[in-house]
């Protein structure tokens, strides 16, 4: 099973890797331009991430959500095997890059608990399943951090990330919604997701 998760997330990132610059700033602008598919309420904590490879940028929505009253927050990396910690973050604060080389807030940032969670994907399927990278950082996260808060969990991805099913393990948690610059997916009310063309 690990080979054929390796394989479908090898051939996900091919396809991410494959859209053009162009292509990549026009989907983060149209994730930003709708939105997130709730309301969203005010001084609620949303997290994203700092975008490396050729992930999605989350930065403009971010930005939308500030304005609309989110405070903000990015994941720090721990140790393997171990929750993130997330940390404040507004959009004009300097970085530093963490243990694994990704821009991550000052250890002087105050630590928060989210209470929506943007998370970058290799690959996702309809079911709300999700490929990592292999390291199983937010499937901890998430799996650690609900025993005490429900946390909206929220896969942002390209189009061309989507596959037709992810081999899920029973540790592998599902997201409740993922947008790419095309649809919205609602995993939360049934089986099947419906998407919602935007």
């Amino acid at each position: 099973m690990t080979n054929t998760k390796s394989e479908l997330r090898a051939k996900a990132l091919a396809a991410r890797d494959a859209l053009s610059e162009k292509k990549r700033t026009a989907a983060a602008a149209k994730l930003a331009k709708r939105g997130l598919p709730f309301k969203l309420l005010p001084g609620s904590i949303v997290s994203g991430y700092s975008p490396i490879r050729s992930e999605i940028d989350p930065l403009p929505l971010l930005k939308k959500l500030a304005e609309d009253g989110a405070r903000l927050a990015l994941p720090c990396v721990t140790a393997r095997g171990q929750s993130l910690v997330f940390r404040i973050f507004h959009p004009n604060d300097r970085l530093m890059l963490g243990p694994l080389g990704i821009p991550e807030p000052s250890p002087a940032a105050a630590e928060v608990i989210p209470d929506i969670m943007l998370t970058p994907l290799a690959a996702f399927d309809r079911l709300g399943h999700r490929i990592g990278y292999g390291a199983g950082h937010y499937d901890f996260t998430f799996a650690h951090l609900r025993k005490t808060k429900n946390i909206v969990g929220i896969g942002l991805a390209f189009a061309a990330q989507e596959i037709k099913a992810v081999p899920a393990l029973a540790h592998d948690v599902a997201l409740d919604y993922v947008l790419t610059e095309s649809d919205v997916f609602d995993f939360r009310s049934s089986e099947v997701a419906h998407s919602v063309r935007g």
